[in-house]
């Protein structure tokens, strides 16, 4: 059976997503703790999209792929059914800043990587002196200058669509850096923090930061509304766009078609990331 895993996690003290030899990383604790729960050697998860160290996360999505019976047996005499039981018993193994929110079964044809649709993103700053808290220090940065948030969103609307972010990713050999940004917009919350959403199909490395940065620099006053997308226009990294600290984002939510349309959007994205790798 396939197991679909939501988590969340505070990635102040890992090292990213990715298991990494020698480092503390969120899937190498979640896949420890897995496996004591499940009595197994060692699993593999599959997760929806990788974070970079000091990023966090409220709806990260994994999946991994199990037999049915070694569920069941590793629920033990527990009255939850089998995969509330996994779940409780994964959360009394792994550590405080990781929390596995719900395990259940995937649908046929979910890939927590390949049918993902879309992920989405926050980031939040506190632009004022009153509003910086330092119980919240770890997830909102604190910045020293107000910010014009409209002259911010005016920079937005041009960067939206099916585009080339060269300019605001680290280039990885064989990968593209072509991605749709569905939205992007700021608000301010109940509390004044200025909230930055954004969400597109994928992102490559460090875009949401680099994005970040660069609309700071619009909402600082230090850049025209118009310089994000002429950075863009330039088709490669440019040393004015700075990648904005890792602490005061966090991948909100990852989105999924209907059931039926799960094989279909997996097949279609692993088409193209082949595309991309041949």
């Amino acid at each position: 059976m396939r197991l679909r895993i939501d988590c969340a996690y505070d990635g102040t003290d890992f090292s990213g997503w990715a298991a990494q030899p020698g480092r503390r990383t969120v899937q190498g604790e979640l896949e420890q703790a897995l496996a004591t729960a499940l009595r197994l050697p060692e699993v593999r998860v599959t997760v929806a999209g990788r974070t970079d160290a000091g990023v966090h996360a409220r709806g990260q999505v994994a999946h991994l792929d199990v037999d049915r019976d070694v569920v069941e047996a590793s629920a033990g005499r527990s009255s939850d059914t089998p995969l509330d039981a996994l779940a409780r018993r994964v959360d009394g193994i792994a550590p405080p800043d990781l929390r596995v929110r719900r395990v259940s079964e995937a649908p046929e044809g979910f890939d927590a990587r390949f049918s993902a649709t879309w992920r989405r993103y926050a980031y939040r700053i506190a632009d004022a002196p009153g509003l910086a808290d330092p119980l919240v220090r770890s997830h909102v940065l604190a910045w020293p200058r107000p910010l014009d948030l409209e002259a911010m969103n005016d920079a937005c609307a041009p960067l939206l669509g099916l585009q080339d972010f060269a300019a605001f990713c680290k280039r990885r050999e064989g990968a593209t850096t072509v991605r749709t940004l569905l939205d992007l917009h700021w608000a301010r919350d109940a509390s004044g923090i200025a909230v930055g959403s954004v969400r597109a199909d994928a992102f490559c490395h460090n875009m949401v930061r680099a994005l970040v940065g660069s609309l700071i620099e619009v909402g600082e006053g230090r850049r025209p509304a118009t310089w994000p997308a002429e950075v863009m226009a330039g088709r490669r990294r440019d040393a004015g766009v700075r990648v904005i600290h890792p602490h005061g984002l966090v991948l909100e939510e990852v989105g999924y078609p209907d059931d039926a349309e799960l094989a279909a959007q997996a097949a279609r994205a692993r088409a193209r990331r082949e595309a991309i790798d041949a």
